[in-house]
């Protein structure tokens, strides 16, 4: 029987104890194999958060924020995405609940770039004329940002979730489970979880002081949609943020602009899951900072009322179709120069270790989507650059890169690399382990990619060959719905902590294909006494055999839900096909 190349996660020995708390023995199996060990690892109340005290400069932040809130004016200044547009929308309602005079300010990708910038100090001080500036998302790298402000008589706090090798910038706090000498246990909270703490910080001081003050926890809607669409890693911290902003959701106590987004997308606020919120909501709020300005997608966030959430969710949406449109054309052009640098992309052995492009007439808002679909399909870290300052022309001196990793390869680190064997090549760079930004030289393009390709030599040839992973094979009494919605409500699922995926070999009974593109099977598995259905979205055609009588999958449980009625599904992920039975039973 031919088989899929898989990697088993089991992690070893099966843990008796663990499936039989669990009621379960493969739910023991997947969760022993993500590294969970006792159902306590599995809490998920809120008791169970790490404890703020632990981040360095949590307690001078709060304290000049409290400060702040009675006796002086408040600049918030975000970041262009999901992340920052959560983290600016949670603060500026946490201020302006517990009474503070605050404006907020998102930079334009377009004319100022990321993070506190000198030349954002310059215009939101002629803007807004703040005693104090908080950024969200940003600044831990904002050294020359941070001087600009004192220069204009302006404190400066910090918060921020972004990775340093430096000392942190001078400003009067500094909050950053990232920064040097942190101690917080979980370094994968992202800008919003940050400005959550820090907002929780703060209420409890007004609160004991019997000041004006706000309950922070109703915005973890705002934390689980920041932290899922940053891709935050999912350990048990951020697991218990999501989980809870997931469930206020669902009962429908969420931000006006989450419940109009989600409408807009088509879907039913009652039934999302934590995936819904990194392909529903975020892409769309995404798009007003890649296509015009944030402002649009933190209004939305922020309108207390339905009728002006639904308005911008409307143009959120909007800007969302523009933004498929250019993507869908730069991703086109991207192929047709790939194809015409020889690169085969079903040939592994005929691919460099890394993609990097750049044109001319690219949309600097919509590379790092571009690179982070060239990324999924030819498995290579990729980077894909613009003009830096929105010109179409091509004829600026700067282009701006978007960065997209693989497993194994800390993008962020390898451009640090290059930065610090070329210190000429890189302008300004900044990022995490799979995403990252920079800046350099157009005359550079060519110096930086080869310099780039030299950090790639270094790492083993293994990590640029993708491995899929599987928590092995189903009993037969895991084919039931009751177990699939097990799989969904037992735990919140995404980065860090994978869905679980299985794989098995089945006998076809029936195929057909739908809407030109899709793969619907019948599969019959002889322990279990009724036909099973699977769907294979975007199915590849060269690895479907209309002849097949027996396929070998990996696929992830799912409830189908048609006309009121539900219906267990497999979701095919990868497919072999073979015409002999296996020798042996597949369970």
């Amino acid at each position: 029987m031919k088989k899929l190349d898989l990697s088993l996660r089991l992690a070893g020995e099966m843990d008796d104890d663990l499936a039989r708390q669990l009621g379960s023995k493969t739910l023991g199996r997947v969760f022993l194999a993500r590294g969970i060990h006792s159902v306590e690892m599995l809490d998920t109340s809120v008791g169970s958060l790490l404890p703020a005290g632990d981040l360095l400069g949590l307690e001078e932040a709060a304290r000049l924020i409290d400060d702040a809130i009675d006796h002086k004016r408040i600049l918030i200044i975000g970041d262009f995405d999901c992340d920052g547009a959560t983290s600016t929308a949670l603060m500026v309602r946490c201020l302006r609940e517990m009474g503070a005079d605050v404006n907020f300010l998102v930079p334009d990708r377009f004319k100022f770039g990321y993070g506190l910038t000198p030349e954002i100090v310059s215009f939101g001080a002629a803007e807004f004329d703040p005693e104090v500036i908080i950024t969200v998302d940003n600044g831990i790298s904002s050294h020359e940002g941070v001087q600009k402000a004192h220069e204009l008589g302006i404190e400066v706090i910090i918060t921020d979730h972004h990775l340093t090798t430096k000392p942190s910038p001078k400003a009067s706090a500094v909050v950053n489970p990232n920064q040097q000498s942190c101690a917080f246990a979980s370094k994968s909270l992202v800008g919003v979880g940050v400005a959550f703490y820090v907002m929780g910080r703060v209420a409890r001081l007004r609160r004991q002081a019997g000041k004006r003050t706000t309950s922070v926890a109703k915005y973890l809607d705002l934390v689980a949609l920041g932290t899922v669409a940053d891709v935050g890693t999912f350990d048990q911290n951020n697991r218990i943020l999501v989980t809870h902003g997931v469930a206020a959701i669902r009962d429908g106590r969420a931000c006006h602009g989450v419940l109009a987004i989600l409408e807009q997308s088509g879907r039913d606020h009652e039934k999302i899951g934590s995936d819904d919120l990194g392909f529903a909501i975020a892409p769309r709020i995404n798009a007003a900072g890649r296509m015009d300005n944030m402002r649009t997608g933190v209004e939305c966030l922020l309108a207390d009322d339905w009728s002006t959430a639904h308005t911008l969710a409307l143009e959120l949406n909007k800007l969302n179709h523009s933004r498929r449109a250019i993507e869908t054309q730069m991703r086109d052009e991207a192929t047709q120069i790939i194809q015409e640098l020889h690169l085969n992309s079903d040939d592994e052995m005929d691919l460099p270790r890394t993609i990097i492009l750049h044109q001319d007439n690219w949309h600097q808002g919509v590379i790092g989507i571009v690179a982070g679909r060239i990324k999924e399909r030819l498995y290579r870290p990729t980077i894909v650059f613009a003009p830096a300052d929105g010109d179409k022309t091509g004829e600026g001196d700067f282009i701006k890169g978007s960065a997209r990793s693989i497993a194994g390869v800390h993008i962020r680190d390898a451009i640090e690399a290059v930065a610090i064997a070329h210190p000429h090549l890189i302008a300004h760079f900044g990022g995490h382990a799979m995403a990252a930004g920079l800046t350099i030289e157009k005359r550079h393009f060519e110096a930086f990619k080869e310099a780039f390709l030299e950090v790639m030599a270094g790492f083993d040839e293994s990590v640029f060959n993708e491995e899929q992973f599987t928590d092995g094979e189903l009993l037969p009494e895991d084919f039931s719905l009751s177990f699939a919605q097990r799989l969904k409500d037992v735990s919140v699922w995404g980065n860090g902590f994978a869905p679980p995926a299985f794989d098995g070999v089945f006998e076809v009974l029936n195929f057909r294909v739908m809407k030109d593109k899709h793969l619907k099977l019948t599969l019959r598995l002889p322990q279990v006494q009724y036909p099973i259905d699977a769907i294979w979205f975007n199915y590849d055609a060269e690895k479907w055999d209309y002849r097949a009588s027996f396929v070998h999958i990996l696929y992830a449980l799912d409830i189908n839900e048609w006309q009121g009625s539900q219906s267990l599904q497999l979701v095919i992920k990868d497919l072999a096909v073979n015409q002999i039975a296996p020798m042996v039973s597949p369970v």
